[in-house]
């Protein structure tokens, strides 16, 4: 499915690191990586931490939402969404997706608003920025507060506005497939410097900025060590090049699927300008068992897939929260699937997961 780009400037960047002796979670590299991030996200404020689930966590925290609060998230997104909402006692209140891009529906948002909403979340699905200009519209007239999942969209942009300035917050993961990696990471950028400033004490144990070892908030271990920034801020300096390999690979699929009657691969919106991360598509048509068929014939075939996240609200330990309908999420679930999509897929690899596909899906 994915493979990092690793070359000789990460591994310079982390021998430097590990020469160094900072190898925990102070060190040049992490200053470093935070500089470099408002610079490419055009945002004041960034803060690096250990993954992109802590950083949700961290910002639903630095917001202070909590038990009593309704937080709307989108039914199509990974669990790590969820979880966050969770994990501050918050209530999830889950909302179907658009049809063409996959991301939160603005329509059904509105619908979902009540007086305790505090928060949505905006999820950036397979790279393609949500529709932030009119949630920013209906969160404004409602008082409410716009965090974007952009855990799969960095370099993205809307309108010419990049990812990480759109929402009142945004959170970004350096998971190892995502397009930029530090193995693990994440990282939450914002203009506030109040909310940079929670966030930057919630993730080192609630430290007290003046007196050592007194700790005056509950905190968390969510720091990153200065070895995983020193890969991270290899990786971003070379995200012009990560993201115009990654489009090239999108570019080519959606050549190779143009016109198939078998396949519609996720749509993209006006202005909007996706991160290349996972070229994904739904099977016209296929139950849940038929695309899991196509998967297996692939998988025989030396290729690697993976299915379109499961509804949300579908998760088992899920007990307390409000679901609209969700009849579009519904359908990726059992039609969706993700193809293989890296920046060293050659275009003879290209064709042949794309040949596979459809002589797979026409059995």
């Amino acid at each position: 499915m994915s493979r990092p780009s690793i070359t000789d400037l990460e591994r310079k960047y982390l021998l430097d690191a590990f020469d160094s002796g900072w190898i925990s979670s102070l060190g040049d590299y992490v200053v470093r990586a935070e500089d470099q991030l408002t610079t490419i996200a055009s945002s004041a404020h960034a803060a690096v931490v250990s993954n992109g689930t802590a950083a949700l966590h961290l910002a639903l925290l630095g917001l202070d939402i909590g038990p009593g609060d309704e937080v709307i998230i989108p039914s199509t997104t990974y669990v790590a969404t969820l979880n966050a909402v969770l994990y501050v006692g918050a209530l999830p209140v889950i909302v179907d997706v658009d049809p063409i891009t996959w991301c939160i529906d603005s329509e059904a948002v509105r619908e979902a608003l009540t007086t305790n909403t505090r928060a949505v979340i905006a999820v950036d699905l397979y790279g393609h920025p949500a529709d932030y200009v009119l949630l920013k519209e209906l969160c404004g007239q409602a008082g409410v507060l716009l965090i974007a999942d952009a855990a799969e969209s960095i370099g993205g942009s809307l309108h010419g506005m990049p990812v990480g300035v759109l929402a009142d917050v945004s959170t970004f993961s350096f998971f190892g497939n995502k397009v930029v990696t530090s193995g693990e990471g994440g990282a939450i950028v914002t203009e506030d410097a109040e909310l940079d400033r929670r966030v930057r004490k919630l993730r080192n144990q609630g430290n007290h900025e003046n007196r050592r070892y007194f700790h005056d908030v509950l905190g968390y271990n969510y720091r990153m060590t200065n070895l995983a920034a020193a890969i991270l801020c290899a990786q971003l300096e070379r995200i012009p090049d990560l993201l115009s390999a990654r489009q090239r690979v999108v570019d080519h699929y959606d050549r190779l699927f143009e016109g198939s009657p078998a396949l519609t691969p996720q749509g993209r919106a006006p202005g909007a300008s996706a991160s290349p991360w996972m070229y994904s598509v739904q099977v016209e048509g296929a139950a849940a068992a038929q695309r899991d068929e196509i998967m297996l014939k692939l998988r025989t075939e030396g290729i690697e897939t993976r299915p379109v996240f499961n509804t949300v609200q579908s998760m088992p330990y899920l007990t307390d929260f409000r679901a609209h309908p969700t009849p579009i999420a519904h359908n990726l679930a059992k039609s969706g699937l993700s193809l293989p999509t890296f920046p060293a897929m050659k275009p003879d690899e290209v064709e042949y997961v794309a040949s596979s596909l459809l002589r797979a899906c026409a059995l």
